[in-house]
């Protein structure tokens, strides 16, 4: 990932919009938080909406969800076909219990060349989503690579460095594909993890502090670490200017492409509210304000 990330236009300061897996497909792909409940599980996430995938998919794109537990795992299937995916890749399609890693699902290295093969079957254009697994608790890492990886300070350690190995095998299969030059490539997580070593990552920001990556192997997007905050609500408006999308569309996020807006970051820390925009964080408990933090520079509780 490091390596990748200096190639790439990041974003220093990312954040997530929730805590919990389910918050994040809304978030990452449809542009809806989750404020003091998961979307998915609110009353209105049987409302009409347009995601990423249909928006694209009503442009011609072949649209695809991938995610190596077994099928309904999470609901994930489900949201998929809400947010407009044309199809679902699970454990069951997969179709080999030898990968599975005893806990949640395939082997992060296995399915991620699954992901790659298979995408190498799809008609141009297309859109796909992977949601991995191995770096989830209790963080298993293969029998092979129990003495290939070096422990950390925490057990997620090893673990991230497998599943950054099975990233760069990923990464290896799909530049010999035809299509690859002409791909954007989005990184990013779920969701931060509760136990964190560094301090500065101990309060109710770091909370929700993730990795935010566009990768484009043409460098179309150049090669640059942004250092505006940035939310997973960003990435859908982010990604249809990148495309040159043509209609109106429904987003909470901004489109970070265009210089003249004033991106904002938003999140729920257990009931408080969290509003980022600029150099400052202000913390709103539903009634009164209660912390105004200059955040790159502060040290907050």
């Amino acid at each position: 990932l490091d390596s990748l990330i200096s190639v790439s236009h990041s974003y220093y300061d990312a954040f997530a919009n929730g805590r919990k897996s389910i918050e994040a497909m809304p978030s990452v792909l449809a542009s809806v938080p989750s404020l003091y409940q998961p979307f998915a599980i609110s009353r209105y996430a049987s409302n009409h909406m347009k995601g990423l995938a249909a928006l694209l998919k009503d442009e011609g794109y072949q649209t695809a969800f991938f995610h190596g537990a077994p099928n309904g795992s999470m609901g994930f299937d489900a949201m998929s076909k809400l947010l407009g995916y044309d199809a679902y890749y699970g454990m069951n399609e997969y179709g080999n219990n030898a990968d599975f890693d005893g806990f949640w699902g395939i082997k992060d290295e296995e399915f991620l060349q699954y992901f790659a093969n298979k995408m190498g079957s799809f008609r141009q254009p297309f859109l796909t989503t992977v949601f991995t697994l191995s770096s989830h608790h209790p963080f298993h890492v293969p029998e092979k690579y129990q003495h290939v990886f070096p422990e950390g300070k925490i057990p997620l350690h090893k673990c991230i460095r497998y599943s950054d190995y099975a990233l760069r095998r990923f990464f290896k299969t799909v530049s010999q594909q035809p299509w690859y030059k002409n791909t954007i490539f989005v990184i990013t997580a779920d969701h931060s993890l509760p136990a964190v070593v560094h301090n500065e990552y101990k309060n109710g920001l770091g909370d929700f502090a993730i990795p935010i990556v566009f990768f484009t192997p043409d460098h179309s997007l150049p090669p640059v670490q942004d250092t505006r905050v940035m939310q997973q609500l960003n990435v859908m408006p982010t990604l249809l200017d990148y495309l040159h999308y043509p209609k109106p569309y429904f987003a909470f996020g901004a489109d970070m492409l265009d210089k003249n807006g004033a991106p904002f970051v938003v999140n729920d820390d257990g009931g408080v509210m969290q509003y980022m925009e600029g150099d400052y964080m202000l913390r709103f408990d539903g009634k009164n304000p209660i912390g105004l933090y200059r955040f790159r520079e502060d040290v907050m509780l």
